[in-house]
């Protein structure tokens, strides 16, 4: 329709009142300019960014890998991906326990935005890439997929992570293994709740804690009763529940209940192959204090159908291969929330002046910036170095230095996340501490690496049994470190303490305990000092060894020796731009 002018009759449209005679015109509305802040960290290749990752990767053999390690670099670090981010932590997932005629569903509710995340990562397979292809180097490219990933969005990391680690416990029992493993290794994501069999793609989740044992997982008190029917034995009955079972819209999850034998390994799906639901009742969702994108759990089984995974009795050996890659994934996640806190923090201080100077520049801020990157490289050298014995190809030596290794870096490095996201926290001041910016958001979920899969005693105390039922264990820990052994003197007289106080500690075994912390931490500032010294650049290499082991060495972030070149250090953490 067009419009037609006003009648002579029509009102005339209002006119704002005119300033009386010689007044000055009103201003605009305007306070004041914004200036003085950071521009937005998007649009970057966060690889290539992260020049200790990438030199990592190279160094371990996942190098053939990098053109989609550029590709999803250039994904993660766009304002697209960040937005998906802002929202799937902003509109939280909802719990739906039945639908609008009272049918009971018990279905969880999510932004879009989390599925976009979470279908972009098991496109580019940080879940089960390493199993589908293992060629030599493919579990260190999928833990620096999964680290690039996770580094801007932890928590569809979870679903992400078990579903990886779920594969060799199937692969150990095929006749399980063979109707799940396909949807596992597969690189196409569906999130809705059908039969698996009919699913182009599956992920799983784990439940094994209970409200009155939480890490004592033998005092379970779910109860799994064989179907009679079932000539084969594997199938059961569950009733009981879960504490914290995470990622329940996953397809099926790994669980522990109390059969006849003793405590035994299940696979237990969401739906059953006729396409019923399975009685997996969703009691609340968990008010967690880290991520809000990723749903956890507190459930309850009434008669749930699920199938025996290993054999009968032996549930913590079936399960323990699961936990040992989630611990990896632990140790990844951390170093991740390590990168993207140094990346923000060195951004904001190179974008940021105050009293006449970058703060990049000023030197108190120089040094706390710098120490922040130590840690964070020490760590990647430490995590790629620990996916690199996890490879398809490894032999009995990787094997067994695994087995104290991945204790002792999940140990430590969760340990030193919190403190860290908090230093970088601090870095940007105000704004640092405010929701909008993400290091508040990484200051919340890093707690979760150490607490998850074994908390700060339970794995200090792993440590301990891990060298009790296999000495050799920790000959070949010892054996990683005696490649640099002559290189560093600080480091060597550490290596040594450490060494002698462990052998007086396992000949008392209270003392062994009391000081399983101690013994722990002391091993992976051993395992990281020698890992720095033969991959860093030599200033770093150095400054690390003495920041951490040296005799004036300091309690926080900031304090390095002498005569470091703190600025060579933190430009080799910024972004080239």
């Amino acid at each position: 329709m067009t419009p037609t002018a006003p009648s002579a009759s029509s009102p005339s449209p209002a006119k704002p009142p005119s300033a009386p005679l010689g007044a000055p015109a009103p201003a605009p509305h305007l306070t004041h300019t914004v200036a003085n802040q950071a521009a937005p960290r998007v649009d970057l290749d966060e690889y290539a960014a992260n020049q200790p990752l990438l030199e990592a990767v190279r160094a371990y053999g996942g190098g053939w890998r990098e053109p989609e390690l550029h590709e999803v670099g250039r994904l993660v670090g766009s304002a697209r991906f960040q937005q998906w981010t802002e929202q799937a932590h902003t509109v939280l997932p909802v719990l739906r326990s039945h639908d609008r005629w009272g049918n009971r569903v018990d279905e969880v509710d999510f932004h879009p935005a989390y599925h976009e995340v979470i279908a972009a990562a098991v496109r580019h397979g940080a879940h089960a890439s390493a199993w589908a292809d293992p060629r030599p180097g493919a579990t260190v490219a999928r833990a620096a997929v999964f680290m690039l990933f996770g580094q801007i969005e932890p928590g569809h990391a979870c679903p992400v992570s078990m579903s990886h680690a779920v594969v060799p416990v199937l692969q150990r029992d095929p006749e399980v293994g063979r109707d799940w493993l396909p949807g596992l290794l597969s690189r196409r994501y569906d999130p809705s709740l059908t039969a698996p069999a009919g699913k182009p793609g599956l992920l799983f989740g784990m439940g094994m804690t209970e409200k009155q044992g939480g890490s004592d997982v033998r005092a379970n008190t779910t109860r799994a009763v064989a179907v009679p029917s079932d000539p084969s034995g594997r199938a059961h009955l569950l009733t009981g529940h879960k504490w914290f079972f995470s990622a329940p819209q996953s397809d099926a999850f790994l669980v522990l209940a109390q059969a006849e034998a003793g405590l035994t390994c299940f696979l237990l799906p969401r739906v059953l192959p006729d396409g019923t639901r399975n009685t997996v009742r969703i009691q609340r969702l968990k008010n967690k204090l880290g991520n809000k994108s990723n749903a956890s759990s507190e459930v309850e089984f009434d008669g749930a159908w699920a199938q025996r995974v290993g054999e009968p009795g032996r549930g913590v050996p079936t399960i323990i291969e699961m936990v040992n890659h989630t611990r990896l994934d632990c140790v990844l996640g951390s170093t991740a929330g390590m990168r993207q806190s140094v990346s923000e923090a060195v951004w904001h201080a190179g974008h940021r002046s105050a009293f006449g100077a970058r703060l990049v520049d000023q030197p108190a801020m120089t040094a706390v910036l710098a120490d922040l990157a130590l840690e964070a490289e020490a760590a990647t050298w430490t995590s790629i170095r620990l996916a690199h014995a996890y490879e398809a190809d490894a032999g009995e030596e990787e094997q067994l230095f695994r087995r104290l290794a991945t204790a002792v870096s999940k140990y430590w490095i969760c340990k030193r996340g919190p403190h860290h996201a908090y230093e970088a926290l601090e870095c940007l001041g105000g704004n640092g501490y405010t929701e909008d910016w993400p290091l508040a958001r990484r200051y919340r979920e890093q707690p979760v690496m150490a607490v998850w899969e074994g908390s700060g005693n339970v794995i200090a105390l792993d440590v301990l049994r891990g060298i009790a039922r296999t000495p050799r264990s920790l000959d070949a820990f010892w054996a990683e470190l005696d490649s640099t052994a002559g290189l560093d003197p600080v480091l060597d007289a550490h290596l040594a303490r450490v060494r002698k106080e462990l052998a007086a500690d396992l000949r008392d075994p209270e003392a062994a305990q009391t000081r399983a912390r101690a013994t722990v931490e002391g091993m992976a500032l051993a395992l990281q000092a020698s890992l720095m010294l033969r991959h860093a650049p030599a200033p770093a290499a150095e400054a690390f060894v003495r920041a951490r082991l040296g005799e004036d060495r300091g309690h926080q972030y900031g304090i390095l020796p002498r005569g470091t070149d703190a600025a060579a250090i933190v430009t080799r953490h910024a972004d080239a731009r």
